[in-house]
């Protein structure tokens, strides 16, 4: 696999294809392991977040069990029922929201009210409070952001993140990747938010497109950020168990 066959499909697909051909054909047993991330990425030719996505995929279809320190595991073998569908990853949710909202918020920025904005700082405080509570959720969050889309004033965009927004809670592969992200602490960020407030208070377009695109694009470096950090703990964990093997053996 190289990335010139991508075509008109997405390189995780084309993996996650390959390995559920693989699970069917039986070359992994039930409660057998996948080869680890970093074989398959360089099996494949592919790059490690492509390999996460490709497990994350299976995982949601029900195939494999990810277990952090340990690795992907095979629950149980697909049948004919399990051709493979797919829906919107988080990753690309994002960058979706990263090519509407900012354009939204900088309509926004000259269609906003004062109502507007109290609503905005409002909801900007509610984060913070969210992001204390260690089982908090994202309702803040996505008020703030369709707050922004209703200013703008424009049904059809506020329809357009709206729907974005619902895209990225009813995909399960997006669904899961948030849930990882979260379960890794990353939360929204009351800065970055503040930031476009700000814009929008100052009534400024430009302002209020690149803080949009700056917060959105830290949300996909945190995506990222998430899945590396869970494939970092694997390694950690793996080397201890090692270590520890290794302290009881010279005893």
């Amino acid at each position: 696999m190289t990335q010139e066959k991508q075509g008109n499909d997405r390189l995780y697909q084309d993996l996650a294809r390959l390995l559920i051909e693989e699970l069917a054909r039986g070359d992994y047993p039930v409660g057998s392991r996948l080869p680890a991330e970093r074989d398959l990425a360089a099996r494949f030719n592919v790059s490690r977040p492509t390999v996460r996505e490709a497990i994350i995929a299976l995982e949601v279809q029900g195939l494999v069990e990810v277990r952090i320190g340990s690795g992907a595991y095979v629950l149980r073998l697909p049948g004919s029922e399990d051709a493979p569908g797919f829906d919107a990853t988080a990753f690309e949710v994002t960058e979706a929201r990263l090519l509407f909202e900012s354009e939204a918020a900088a309509l926004a920025a000259t269609q906003v009210t004062d109502e507007d904005l109290a609503e905005i700082e409002a909801l900007l405080h509610q984060i913070a409070v969210e992001n204390l509570d260690p089982n908090g959720t994202d309702r803040a969050d996505r008020a703030f952001h369709l707050a922004i889309a209703r200013a703008t004033r424009n049904t059809a965009v506020f329809k357009a993140v709206e729907n974005l927004w619902a895209l990225r809670a009813s995909s399960p592969e997006a669904a899961l990747m948030h849930e990882k992200a979260r379960s890794a602490n990353i939360k929204p960020v009351v800065e970055e938010h503040t930031a476009i407030f700000q814009a929008l208070r100052a009534r400024d377009p430009a302002a209020a497109r690149a803080a949009m695109r700056t917060h959105l694009s830290a949300v996909i470096e945190g995506l990222l950020f998430a899945t590396e950090e869970r494939a970092l703990e694997e390694a950690r964990r793996a080397i201890a168990a090692k270590r520890t093997r290794y302290a009881r053996a010279t005893a």
